[in-house]
């Protein structure tokens, strides 16, 4: 049986990191899908093509598509774009159920949305495995966007928070 207060202890002790907000997206013959997330990370920027990694609740509306799909982008958030996080993590209704109609999005080289984000990342599924309740996948990156412009949203202490320059 889990230990419950191990849990408590860990959650609230991860709630003292913060993380970059991102969006994961995806499309394809698994469906269109997206979700707020703070777990992930670079692995490596060499080999083949660089790679990343990102975490997904299997019980996210999100984590089938991606696996069916075989691609995935990670758009990290401006600042500003808290209402839209709020949107794809299911904290606010979608207008009229979509949740891509809350912001302008294109597609790269593997088909997965990419939004208009502070920096995106289009990657195809390189490996998957899942790990207690959530998948941790890994994708080699296809296609990179930047904007120069804004700062990343970040979430710790349990709410949204915002960089300042030291």
């Amino acid at each position: 049986m889990p230990d419950s207060q191990l849990r408590a202890d860990f959650v609230h002790a991860m709630s003292r990191a913060a993380a970059t907000v991102s969006i994961v997206t995806t499309d394809g013959p698994g469906g269109r899908a997206g979700v707020t997330v703070s777990a992930w990370t670079s692995v490596s920027a060499d080999g083949e093509a660089p790679s990343m990694l990102v975490c997904i609740n299997g019980g996210s509306s999100a984590a089938e598509p991606i696996l069916a799909n075989g691609c995935f982008a990670i758009n990290v958030m401006h600042d500003d774009q808290s209402d839209i996080a709020d949107t794809f993590a299911s904290r606010a209704p979608a207008p009229g159920g979509d949740k891509f109609a809350t912001i302008d999005w294109s597609v790269e080289t593997t088909g997965a949305p990419m939004l208009d984000a502070l920096a995106g990342f289009d990657c195809e599924l390189q490996s998957a495995e899942k790990i207690g309740t959530h998948h941790v996948i890994i994708g080699r990156v296809r296609a990179v966007r930047v904007d120069e412009d804004g700062a990343p949203l970040l979430y710790g202490m349990r709410s949204y928070l915002r960089t300042e320059r030291a």
